[in-house]
């Protein structure tokens, strides 16, 4: 089971920009706690359909990858589903179906809807919004979405927060002061994509200026 990330403040990981998909880096805090326990608790789910929901960079693909590493399966990008897909699909129990969106052969999914049905195999699919709520132009499609259960990642708490910073400043071999921390987490706006643009912006000026990074630096990125 995957733990919070262990003496952060002190782990300093190679960054090479490749995405660790371990089970100890992921990290637990109230607002993704439901989802990942959900996860842990296959296959004693009620229907064999998932849709996890959450904003940009909320973890969603790194949730599905413990998933995977732990109970197998394969993984596809929506936009890239076609009906010569379903023969490679059936040939495993979990299908992760990511970043579905209006932009999906409708045809193919309605049909890999009906495939995991039909051979009781269960279908993971991550959106940004509820699936209940994209606009498919199929009707029979349409309706097939009620049948998902929903899992949500909410929007990131301190807690999380704070660990984002830390791991990614770590992954840059970036030591940072607590206060700085502090200061970033009263201020910051609560959205995975803003916390990530945050932590590239300060890492580029530090390293453009040659600077450790300060309470103005900070500030500056923030806006303030």
């Amino acid at each position: 089971m995957a733990s919070k990330i262990k003496d952060l403040s002190q782990q300093v990981i190679k960054f090479d920009y490749d995405k660790n998909f371990k089970d100890e880096d992921y990290f637990v805090s109230n607002c993704n706690k439901e989802a990942f326990s959900f996860l842990n608790s296959w296959p004693r789910w009620e229907k064999n359909f998932l849709n996890i929901i959450g904003e940009k960079f909320s973890g969603k693909t790194h949730l599905t990858q413990i998933f995977l590493n732990k109970y197998n399966g394969t993984r596809l990008n929506a936009n890239l589903l076609k009906s010569e897909n379903l023969t490679d699909l059936r040939l495993h129990k979990n299908i992760i179906l990511e970043n579905l969106s209006e932009i999906i052969n409708e045809k193919s999914l309605y049909s890999l809807i009906n495939l995991v049905e039909q051979e009781n195999k269960f279908l993971i699919v991550t959106t940004q919004k509820p699936i209940v709520e994209i606009n498919f132009k199929l009707n029979d499609l349409k309706s097939r979405t009620k049948n998902f259960l929903l899992q949500k990642i909410n929007k990131p708490d301190d807690e999380l927060i704070h660990a984002i910073i830390l791991k990614n400043f770590s992954d840059r071999q970036i030591s940072i002061d607590k206060k700085f921390i502090d200061h970033i987490l009263k201020r910051i706006d609560r959205s995975y994509g803003k916390i990530f643009d945050f932590i590239y912006k300060i890492d580029e000026i530090s390293l453009k200026r040659k600077k450790s990074i300060d309470f103005k630096i900070i500030n500056e990125v923030l806006g303030e």
